[in-house]
């Protein structure tokens, strides 16, 4: 048995919310650790965007691997941005949906 829980750290857009909710859900009932994007209305500014952006890495950081939640294949300019920094950090990344 390891000595934790596995942490993963769900990546996607975030009109995926929902989504990213379920996966967050069926981890955790797995007996993972799930660390994911904060929830943020339309109506932040693009320095508290820029904030949240910088946090994410730091999350994908804790990771032992990434979960991009991409209903259609879908990727964004910032979950293609949070992809390449797991990629050049080394991390595992899985998708939900083929790319």
């Amino acid at each position: 048995m390891p000595d934790r829980p596995e942490i993963v750290c769900i990546c996607g857009s975030t009109r995926f919310m929902d989504e990213m909710r379920a996966a967050n859900r069926d981890l955790t009932f797995a007996g993972v650790i799930v660390v994911a994007p904060g929830e943020a209305d339309e109506l932040i500014t693009n320095e508290q965007k820029a904030a949240l952006g910088a946090l994410h890495l730091r999350k994908i950081d804790l990771a032992d691997r990434v979960l991009v939640v991409n209903p259609g294949g879908y990727i964004g300019e910032s979950t293609s941005r949070e992809i390449a920094y797991a990629h050049a950090t080394g991390k595992p990344i899985s998708f939900t949906d083929p790319v």
